[in-house]
């Protein structure tokens, strides 16, 4: 059997840079404070006008590709893990094969909020272990949540940011490295706590959404305080139980980044070094379902990573969805 491994990575940002200051003059108030200390989110990028989705998912898949050290008609699939994409039809993912010049693979996107990229690293190290005709698969978590985003609504508007990353997997006849196990779970009764509600089928474009504000992502109710420490908990323990270990020998942990103390309470129950969480919310803000993949890129290219080291993703978003991987690197 193939084993799904991670060969490169690759990552995209904006040029635009939105300081915590910017926030200070919009709202006439010290929101740089809360942000530094509640969420450690001191910058993040937002797409111009001009630049959309597929765009930070062409320019990171492609890094990926280079990285790689292959062509684009080497690659058999593309996944684009999304929920801002290009159009709500076609696939943001066929637009991307075309620009990458992927002519030979095939496409889709998969949308799990926040918890999509993981998610969609799972789907595609099953195709590469389960059939023999996939050998590439490029994976990517894109996200251009300004596009969404209220400026009169502080606790969305401060928080989001834009980016695209991506992990080309390969199928290897080695089991001591790539995919380990994986772990999927939903809680639907959340699903309208917080979302963008309007556009789709319920409620399509008219007067009523646009004045609603339904067009853009609202937080409606407020989540259960612990919801990701307590589930992110039960996501650890149970890959390290089926790969009979204690969560203290997995190395490293790319965790949704969308609070730096839900990460460390997360592993403070576990007794597990905060080091080994790798963050950076600091320098980009919340990048949804991009903000793994692209952590785990710099984190490769600062050379945190080893061969051989047991890394463990965790995604959650809206649904809510949660979705857990361990590879080997």
């Amino acid at each position: 059997m193939q084993q799904a491994t991670i060969i490169s990575t690759g990552m995209s940002v904006p040029e635009q840079i939105i300081s915590n200051e910017y926030f200070n003059n919009l709202y006439g108030e010290d929101v740089d404070s809360w942000l530094k200390e509640h969420v450690q989110i001191y910058n993040r990028r937002w797409c111009s006008n001009k630049e959309s989705t597929a765009d930070l998912a062409v320019s990171a898949g492609r890094k990926a590709i280079e990285n790689g050290g292959i062509s684009p008609s080497e690659i058999d699939l593309i996944i684009v893990a999304t929920d801002t994409p290009e159009y709500i039809s076609p696939a943001t993912s066929a637009i991307v094969q075309h620009r990458l010049g992927a002519n030979n693979s095939g496409t889709f996107d998969l949308n799990a909020a926040c918890a999509g990229f993981v998610t969609a690293l799972d789907v595609a190290a099953k195709y590469l272990r389960s059939d023999h005709r996939y050998h590439y698969i490029l994976v990517i978590g894109a996200y251009a949540m300004s596009k969404y985003l209220n400026l009169h609504d502080k606790k969305t508007a401060t928080l989001f940011a834009d980016g695209a990353g991506a992990i080309l997997l390969h199928g290897r006849e080695d089991k001591n490295t790539g995919w380990q196990t994986s772990y999927l779970k939903t809680e639907g009764k959340y699903s309208d706590y917080m979302g963008i509600y309007g556009g789709g089928t319920k409620n399509p474009f008219n007067e009523r959404v646009l004045s609603q504000h339904l067009h853009q992502l609202q937080f409606v109710q407020k989540f259960p305080k612990s919801i990701n420490p307590d589930t992110w908990t039960e996501i650890i323990l149970q890959m390290a139980g089926e790969l009979d270990i204690s969560p203290k020998e997995v190395d490293h942990f790319f965790i949704t980044q969308i609070n730096i103390y839900s990460i460390w309470d997360t592993l403070d129950r576990l007794k597990i070094d905060r080091g080994k969480a790798y963050t950076i919310m600091h320098d980009y803000g919340y990048t949804g379902s991009a903000c793994i993949p692209m952590a785990l890129h710099d984190a490769v290219e600062k050379n945190r990573i080893k061969k051989g080291d047991l890394i463990f993703f965790i995604g959650s978003g809206g649904g809510l969805a949660f979705a857990g991987a361990a590879f080997r690197y």
